[in-house]
């Protein structure tokens, strides 16, 4: 952004895909700031065009009956747009639309994480090609700033961990549930009769809206295009309850997050590690020993190679921790740096208003940079290439590895906001993503078993055979069956591969009536 108003603001033509809430919020905000914005920036943004699945259906007055269109080509033709913003979702017809708008050098600001998260190294691509800008702010975190932060203010910092709160339904029914004892259908039922969760909310209660905002983050944090079939995801689904009243009297809150969390591999112990990962048969992505790689092998230290896990699941958070006390339909991302420490963004995280907002800030970036290209146009100079893509840090090798991607041409690189002249200089560490079975963290889990002699021992002993220390036991009589009890263990630190093994040999014991509910711990023993 320029600090430099013009007399006299210009205008900027703005085609919108998709008027639904947040389209329709987005034109009530941009009908109360609009001579505000032209003031302080200098630029008047009109929109010129509104594409809908159907112009025909009744729409509020805020909305323009006469910009209204159906043909997707009538807006996709038009030369005098100079910014596309689409608040579509989806990913049809919103990718070819994206695409071929960015390709034709037109800055483009898009909520849909979805296509961002399946699609995201073809739609940089694209951005590339043409020349601009992509921007999704509104794309993670609805209302909250949360992607300028860590692309711009955190872009010399190395982030180690993201880890949030990014689905509001999800919050809501958690909170409902702890706090006021109702069963997961009751408090599902109620979030959608205040519209915080669709008649369909598979998205949100099974943690796919979440796992796609993870991509995104992680693609953000550690410097490479993490598509959304690499992120381990798990819902609420499951959870009851007895299992919130259970987490509450150990001293945790029950919350559905999204993490990212990043290691540098650097000493020979956890390169041998690696190493004996391998052998074992568990693929760990993208990952190369020096005889397979790229010849820098051990030689090249701490940096040859970086490992990051993305996953969404239900976790048991420490009452201590500020995630834990992130009540209803809010948003809360924790953020930890090498440097800076301890960060947290919080604030409203969905809703048409607070998604608008981000949006409207998003788009008044994107006008300026267009006005930018109109004023490069007109004075007959070279049009400025630096800042292509806003995603300074996803570079072309990257790119070129991401599924669905286009591959680019040798020496195409992206690396702080540019298109870069020459890969092998811009070139980053290998980044491999780590298989959910490597986890290592503790566990809650709750199993229900016939109450008798040696149960204990028996449970126990399946623990310590697949390495998995017990930290803590409960135990409580089933109030309608007292031949039988409900055990409620906390582990110590274990790997998630040794704990799953134990739960299936836990499956086949006579003693055990069923195994209910695994929940990983965050914040360690």
């Amino acid at each position: 952004m320029t600090s430099e108003v013009p007399s006299e603001s210009a205008a900027i033509k703005v085609a919108l895909l998709g008027c639904g809430t947040v389209g329709t919020a987005l034109l009530k905000l941009l009908a109360a700031q609009s001579s505000r914005i032209a003031s302080q920036w200098g630029v008047r943004i009109e929109v010129a065009a509104i594409l809908v699945s159907d112009a025909a259906t009744p729409r509020p007055p805020e909305v323009p009956q006469h910009l209204l269109t159906d043909t997707p080509q009538e807006v996709a033709a038009r030369p005098d747009i100079d910014v596309v913003v689409e608040v579509m979702g989806g990913t049809d017809p919103a990718r070819e639309l994206v695409l071929s708008s960015l390709r034709s050098g037109k800055p483009l600001v898009t909520a849909n994480k979805e296509l961002l998260a399946r699609h995201g190294a073809e739609v940089l691509a694209a951005a590339w090609a043409g020349g601009v800008r992509l921007y999704f702010e509104a794309a993670v975190a609805g209302g909250i700033p949360l992607i300028r932060p860590l692309q711009v203010s955190l872009a010399g910092e190395t982030i180690h961990t993201v880890m949030g709160i990014v689905n509001g339904t999800t919050n809501y029914i958690l909170t409902q549930m702890a706090e006021h004892g109702v069963s997961y259908e009751a408090a599902l039922a109620q979030a959608q009769d205040l519209g915080f969760a669709e008649r369909d909310p598979t998205a949100d209660v099974e943690g796919h809206d979440a796992a796609a905002k993870a991509a995104i983050l992680a693609s953000i944090a550690a410097g490479t295009v993490v598509h959304l079939d690499d992120v381990y995801c798990e819902g609420i689904s499951s959870l009851t309850v007895t299992d919130l009243e259970s987490a509450e009297r150990l001293g945790y809150a029950v919350k559905l997050l999204a993490i990212v969390e990043r290691k540098v591999i650097g000493d020979g112990e956890a390169k041998g590690a690696a190493r004996e990962v391998e052998e074992e048969g568990n693929e760990v992505r993208g990952e190369k020993s020096g005889a397979e790689g790229d010849g820098e092998g051990e030689e090249s230290g701490a940096e040859s190679d970086r490992e990051i896990m993305v996953r969404v699941h239900p976790a048991l958070v420490p009452k201590d921790h500020p995630l834990a006390t992130v009540r209803d339909a809010y948003n809360a991302v924790f953020v930890e740096g090498s440097t800076v420490g301890e960060l947290m963004f919080y604030g409203p995280g969905a809703g048409g208003g607070p998604t608008a907002t981000a949006v409207l800030g998003d788009l008044i970036d994107a006008s300026l940079e267009a006005l930018d290209k109109k004023s490069a146009a007109l004075s007959d100079k070279p049009e400025p290439h630096e800042g292509a893509l806003q995603d300074e840090h996803l570079r072309a090798e990257n790119l070129e590895q991401a599924k669905d991607g286009p591959e680019l041409q040798k020496g195409e690189a992206v690396q702080n906001g540019e298109a870069g002249r020459n890969s092998e200089a811009a070139a980053h560490p290998q980044v491999s993503i780590l298989p959910m079975s490597e986890l290592r963290t503790c566990y809650y889990l709750s199993v229900e078993v016939i109450d008798r002699p040696g149960v204990l021992a028996a449970v126990s002993g399946v623990f310590g055979k697949h390495d998995v220390s017990i930290r803590l036991m409960e135990q409580y009589e089933l109030p309608n069956n007292p031949d039988d009890a409900h055990l409620v263990f906390l582990t110590h630190t274990a790997l998630e591969k040794n704990m799953q093994a134990a739960i299936r040999e836990l499956q086949t014991l006579e003693v055990v009536r069923q195994v209910n509910t695994l929940i990983r711990v965050i914040g360690g023993e």
